[in-house]
């Protein structure tokens, strides 16, 4: 066991209550990317009675808070706030029946369907139970509470607003996610553990004409079907097989009518990759395949790209994550396990590259102990709800508990008064 979270053990039980009640107030009331407010108002509010330090509107709805508590390391700990534009589906007494305006004016439901209020509640609790156990540490504890991370702006505008001349440099940041696995468990991985995501927008543009007269136009719609097709070549046929690329058009829009060739036509594609120079070789080979299909139709003008999103590539430090696994491994013993890379994207690990300072990302499971079981029996574990499905509805105990003792457990081996035993990692 953690002797920095046995040694706080109490209050972490004694504060459990509350992190509950804000969990299920955030879940019942989610806000989109950069809508934060109320969420971040209580996260404010809740740091300011813990005694912290507290700085709103960076980046926009960001909060930060920071205890300060002697000489020592500083420790940044960051949780994102915002919720999903999906309709809810778990049946929950405090499910979401929330509805927003989004980015574009159009009315949609809004839920926590990626486990962001979890991941806030964690911290929350987390930082309470330093602010309560400040005789075990010393130091500095950084809070984080970030927008906008299912956007990937999030990050770069708390950055760009100057986070760093508001807390004290770091010397290590460290993140953590929900996710279906068994309730109770903690995933980690050294090295690259979340991929590169970049989505584009690329408009192709023709000549409107009568479908009964197509020599008298240029059709963007074919030349944006043809691209789409050449579009999977780039995996299949540009990048080598040991490498890990997915392309992905996932909207096509164009026309207003059945006989209408219409003057333009877009598309929207998500890149994922786990290495630099393959992402930089995969997005300029979607932009020479979109030009040269565009010419190859006689397009009067070239394609025109925009970025819709993109998230950094996350590899965790080699030394903090080994340090952080046996620490994990004295704590959680079996329930700790070695995860694989996963295909999905954030955008936490820019405060790191920014600043070159080591950083650390995990995961901590909240699917139900006897559903998971069943469905490891049944081989059916890929088919449970997860992060942005609708049905996505983690147990809260122990997933409440485990996400603050992951925390802790990780922040005591730079923060704790007495060092740590780092163990190994079987």
């Amino acid at each position: 066991m953690s002797k920095f979270v046995v040694q706080l053990s109490e209050k972490i039980e004694l504060g459990l209550p509350l992190v509950e009640a804000i969990y299920k107030d955030l879940h019942k009331y989610p806000e989109l990317p950069l809508q934060e407010v109320r969420t971040a108002g209580i996260v404010a509010s809740q740091l300011r009675e813990y005694g912290l330090e507290v700085k709103e509107k960076v980046g926009g709805t960001g909060v930060v808070g920071i205890l300060r508590n002697g000489e020592g390391p500083t420790v940044m700990l960051r949780a994102d706030m915002d919720a999903l534009p999906i309709k809810e589906a778990t049946g929950l007494s405090y499910a979401s029946t929330t509805s927003a305006i989004n980015g574009k004016g159009e009315t949609v439901p809004v839920s926590h369907a990626c486990g962001h209020d979890m991941h806030t509640a964690w911290l929350l609790g987390a930082a309470k139970v330093l602010a309560n156990g400040s005789d075990s540490w010393r130091g500095t504890l950084v809070t984080v509470f970030q927008p906008a991370e299912e956007t990937a702006e999030g990050s770069q505008k708390m950055i760009n607003d100057g986070l760093l001349e508001i807390i004290p440099k770091p010397d290590v940041i460290m993140g953590q996610h929900l996710l279906q696995f068994r309730a109770g468990t903690v995933a980690y991985s050294t090295g690259q553990i979340l991929t590169a995501g970049d989505s584009i927008l690329v408009r192709f543009f023709g000549k409107g004409a009568h479908g009964g007269m197509p020599h008298q136009g240029v059709d963007p719609l074919v030349m944006a079907a043809a691209a789409v097709l050449r579009l999977q070549t780039i995996a299949s046929r540009e990048v080598s097989p040991q490498s890990q690329v997915v392309v992905t058009v996932g909207e096509f829009h164009a026309g207003t009518a059945e006989n209408i060739i219409p003057a333009e036509a877009y598309i929207k594609l998500n890149v994922r990759t786990t290495d630099e120079d393959v992402r930089k070789h995969v997005l300029e080979a979607i932009k020479r395949i979109c030009i040269a299909e565009a010419r190859a139709s006689n397009a009067p003008q070239d394609p025109v790209f925009e970025e819709i999103n993109n998230f950094p590539l996350t590899v965790n430090d080699d030394k903090v994550s080994k340090k952080v696994a046996a620490a994990f491994h004295n704590h959680f013993g079996e329930r700790l396990i070695e995860s694989k890379p996963l295909g999905a994207s954030e955008d936490f690990a820019r405060y790191g590259k920014e600043w070159n300072v080591p950083y650390m990302y995990w995961f901590v499971g909240g699917c139900e102990k006897t559903k998971y079981d069943r469905a490891m029996q049944e081989g059916t574990v890929g088919q449970l709800p997860g992060p942005h499905s609708p049905f996505w509805a983690p147990v809260l105990y122990p997933t409440l508990q485990t996400g603050i003792e992951t925390m802790l457990a990780a922040a005591g081996l730079w923060l704790a008064k007495e060092s740590e035993e780092e163990g190994e990692v079987l």
